[in-house]
């Protein structure tokens, strides 16, 4: 990979920037320049520090050491206010907007033009439509915004950030949430925005769409910067390496270990079957089995009924039809807790929400669910906590390997390993596992992955669901096709199995 060329002054250069928190070291002497009429990308593993050098930046974090320029003045913002009046604005993966306002209002907030010292409503939608027009959006400035995608949101968002004309967009996994054609809309925005002289910080787990948009690039890892690089002079492959700091054999060596074709060995009585299990507005009735050993994949669309499957399989949701068996049983999963006594465990789609703990530490957390099942007068002894912890943070990398270090202080991919740990202390003979690899870096879902098939090798069950065909098609030795909240196909997973005949099978409905 190379760098060497002739550059204009940068609008914002950071130098030497450091940041600890307490039992992490997040950001250690990192450097970043953002050139004017540029898309510059933000690339690293979870973890490598990308979002607390943005923070940094905005004035969400204090430095402990380094120097923030921008347009050559030095500046230490006190919040994304200060930032904001210097001319950096930032969108978020999550659009921080208030729906119930509307697409005027959201856009204006703050900036509405005012007549008599009132806000002039009528001024302000036509100002508003101004700015949507730049955006190339054709759209109701009066309309409520909720009543917009997410992919429209996401550029009132940044119609948002341009009215104070900012000379910085930070755009943070803006495309998380997006089908192709919205990517394509808002890349066009970006494209024009870069080409009037913005600074664009562009941070994304896709690679492709790094390598779409991107006029040059800086990597992190673990806290640290790795060099600076133009886009079109970067190899694909030499670009993961660098980001994740050891070859691609990583991603290679899951192919070794799951054997597509391997056939679960079916004499006994499958670990779960569910016959004719379903709940009203939710899922329509399924069938499914999970053999002892076997990874059974869930593939479909966005609300195709695959998370609901998951979570009447794990009694997070209490079935009304159907029934389940357990090694050939009868069994009632009407709460986690049954299913975990059952040797069920769940990890969720919403780790924030409904998994990980961010005020308690790393240790705290793994073993939550293990002292759950025992009951809070039971406490675990201090050193099987400790063997406990200290293995799985070993198995899985736990970064950094500190287990008194407050979860919300880890990387996204960390944190996920952490939910991970935790399940799996419980001993579970079914995991069950919903999108555990989303928003997380190559290097962390190679892990992930390379994980599963591990435990599936040992004789776990496994239940995978992700919206990525192919990380489906890599773990699952059979896959459940959903659609429309109703399974329409499962199919064995051999070698002539291919995305494309997965896609036909949702798009057909299970019907050739």
């Amino acid at each position: 990979m190379t760098s060497s060329e002739t550059v204009e002054r940068p609008v914002v250069e950071m130098t030497g920037i450091s940041i600890e928190f307490p039992g992490v070291k997040a950001l250690d002497q990192v450097d970043l320049r953002l050139l004017p009429g540029e898309v510059h990308a933000l690339m690293g593993e979870n973890g490598a520090g990308k979002s607390t050098l943005i923070k940094a930046l905005t004035g969400v974090y204090d430095i402990d050491a380094g120097q923030i320029r921008v347009d050559g003045a030095h500046h230490r913002f006190s919040g994304p206010g200060e930032a904001q009046s210097a001319g950096i604005a930032t969108v978020y993966q999550e659009v921080n907007l208030c729906e119930n306002l509307t697409v005027a209002e959201n856009i204006m907030l703050g900036n509405e033009p005012r007549r008599f010292g009132a806000i002039d409503w009528r001024a302000t939608r036509r100002e508003a439509a101004r700015h949507l027009a730049t955006m190339g959006l054709d759209i109701d400035p009066s309309s409520s915004l909720g009543a917009h995608s997410i992919a429209v949101q996401q550029l009132v968002a940044i119609s948002r950030a341009m009215v104070v004309e900012a000379k910085v967009l930070i755009l943070d996994e803006p495309t998380s949430s997006l089908d192709a054609d919205e990517v394509a809309q808002l890349f066009a925005v970006v494209r024009r925005l870069r080409d009037e002289g913005v600074a664009i910080l562009f941070v994304s787990h896709f690679i492709e769409q790094v390598y779409e948009i991107s006029d040059r690039m800086t990597v992190l890892r673990n806290g640290r910067r790795i060099g600076e690089y133009l886009t079109a002079e970067t190899d694909r492959v030499e670009l993961v390496s660098t980001m994740i700091g050891r070859s691609m054999e990583v991603l290679e060596d899951l192919h070794v270990t799951t054997d597509r074709a391997v056939q679960i060995e079916r004499g006994n009585a499958p670990f779960l079957q569910a016959v004719g299990l379903g709940r009203k507005g939710s899922v329509q009735p399924f069938d499914l089995d999970v053999y002892a050993g076997e990874v059974v994949g869930l593939a479909g669309l966005l609300g195709s009924g695959r998370t609901e499957v998951a979570r009447l399989l794990a009694g997070a949701d209490r079935s009304d039809e159907g029934s389940t068996q357990i090694k050939g049983l009868p069994a009632r999963l009407g709460t986690p807790r049954a299913a975990i006594a059952r040797g069920i465990a769940f990890s969720s789609e919403d780790r924030k929400a409904e998994g990980v703990v961010g005020d308690l530490t790393v240790r705290e957390n793994i073993v939550l669910g293990l002292q759950a099942g025992r009951g809070w007068m039971r406490r675990l002894p201090s050193r099987q906590v400790d063997e406990i912890v200290t293995k799985y943070i070993r198995a899985l990398n736990i970064r950094p390997a500190n287990p008194q270090a407050l979860l919300r202080n880890l990387s996204g991919g960390n944190q996920q390993k952490v939910l991970l740990a935790r399940w799996l202390a419980t001993a579970p003979q079914l995991l069950i596992l919903d999108e555990p690899t989303r928003g997380i870096d190559v290097g962390a879902k190679a892990e992930i992955q390379k994980l599963v098939a591990e435990l599936a090798g040992q004789g776990m069950g496994v239940v995978f669901i992700s919206a990525e065909l192919e990380e489906v098609l890599r773990l699952s030795h059979r896959i459940a096709v959903m659609r429309d909240r109703e399974k329409v196909a499962e199919v064995v997973n051999t070698e002539d199995v291919g995305v494309d005949d997965v896609v036909d099978l949702i798009a057909s409905g299970g019907k050739h």
